[in-house]
């Protein structure tokens, strides 16, 4: 068979160089491979050596990477729920708001009571003469209040029965906050139970709240059984292992958090449906875990990581130490009101104790405004020694 002479000719191009400047197909022009070279090193040099305004972001979660977050690239593909979407914008929305305009700013003090507040002629001094800076609402969970001081006449909101550990706290918790959110100058809203008691005088507690833009939310991690050993996975998508925190459940926030609470309805029905006692064998209180959770995964940096209500835990029993009236003096609320760091203790075989300076805009001040646990006759000693340790 004969070869045609074009395809002779056209054999012969593919085989026979054209001369010293030709290059067989199977090569790259020299360039191409030098650029993709320099860009590659480019690249590696880039992760490596950030540029200094992005570098702390690799290393740190800080508040100064915010401006420059979406330059990074996405931790978390995982697509949202539709739940979780809207969630996100309305809390978003809520952040965002300006402060409500008041001229007359006012702290809302909200006691979570079974009954009878024993402290009302304590509180009435610690209130007196500061009309019109406080407001006074009270949750009775078992009986209708018996008042002795004017000051708590018609303080009473509608309540509900209370079980401790379970979502009805975080209920009544809630319905205390509806009440205290329809006046517009309420700025700060303070959780207290029946059995705390002031440590300052109301000036010194009412500039220690005003004068800072955070809420004072106690949260921290614990690995241990009374910590992560309580979260159940059917937590999930919404809300991992890794988020959930512990941490007392007395408060004091301002009144972004306020309305962040009461709108959110995704996290709180999760720890409504599977944080609860007996739950899976394992006990959950979710007073103890749901708001550390809430803010420690919607706006971290925005609470100072401590309660100002002083508990002493170092009993190590189930509830914390309890004073009577031989353990009141002055040199007793004299220590607790010299505390200025905050300690959580893990609960788990290393016991971790992790250390936080109590910081109010940027200077360190005590951390405790109130404390708690005092039984009913330990009010008179309170009585006697009040002028002296409010004015410490």
């Amino acid at each position: 068979m004969k070869v045609p002479h074009a395809w002779k000719d056209r054999k012969k191009e593919m085989i026979v160089p054209h001369g010293p400047g030709h290059r067989t197909a199977s090569k790259r022009p020299m360039w191409i491979l030098v650029l993709i070279s320099l860009v590659c090193i480019s690249l590696i040099g880039a992760y490596i050596y950030p540029p200094r305004r992005y570098s702390s972001c690799y290393f740190f979660a800080s508040s100064v990477c915010s401006p420059f977050k979406d330059w990074l690239p996405a931790i978390n593909s995982r697509v949202l729920t539709d739940e979780e979407i809207a969630s996100h914008v309305v809390i978003k929305d809520i952040l965002a708001m300006p402060n409500v305009p008041s001229k007359n700013p006012k702290i809302a003090f909200m006691f979570l009571t079974p009954g009878t507040l024993p402290f009302e002629r304590l509180w009435e001094r610690f209130f007196l003469g500061h009309e019109g800076r406080f407001s006074i609402y009270v949750h009775a969970s078992r009986e209708k209040p018996v008042h002795v001081s004017p000051i708590f006449f018609g303080r009473d909101i509608r309540s509900d029965k209370v079980v401790w550990g379970k979502i009805s706290m975080i209920d009544a918790e809630k319905r205390l906050l509806a009440n205290a959110l329809q006046d517009t100058d309420n700025q700060h809203f303070v959780l207290l139970s029946d059995s705390c008691i002031p440590l300052h005088n109301f000036d010194y507690i009412y500039n220690y709240l005003m004068g800072t833009n955070i809420s004072f939310v106690d949260c921290f991690q614990d690995p241990g059984p009374h910590g992560n050993d309580r979260y159940s996975k059917h937590m999930l998508p919404e809300i991992e292992e890794d988020d959930f925190r512990k941490g007392s459940q007395w408060f004091s926030i301002k009144r972004q958090h306020a309305v962040l609470i009461l709108a959110d309805y995704l996290y709180y029905t999760k720890f409504k449906l599977y944080c609860k006692p007996g739950w899976e064998g394992r006990n959950c209180y979710a007073d103890e875990h749901y708001l550390p959770t809430l803010f420690s995964m919607v706006d971290p940096t925005g609470i100072a990581n401590w309660s100002i209500t002083h508990v002493d835990w170092s009993e190590g029993k189930w509830h914390p130490k309890a004073y009577r009236a031989q353990d009141i003096s002055y040199e007793l609320l004299k220590n607790i009101t010299s505390i200025d760091k905050s300690f959580h203790v893990t609960s788990d075989e290393r016991k971790l104790v992790t250390e936080t300076a109590c910081m109010w805009n940027g200077m360190k001040r005590p951390c405790y405004l109130f404390a708690r646990k005092f039984y009913p006759e330990a009010l008179d000693n309170l009585m006697n020694l009040f002028s002296n340790y409010t004015a410490i």
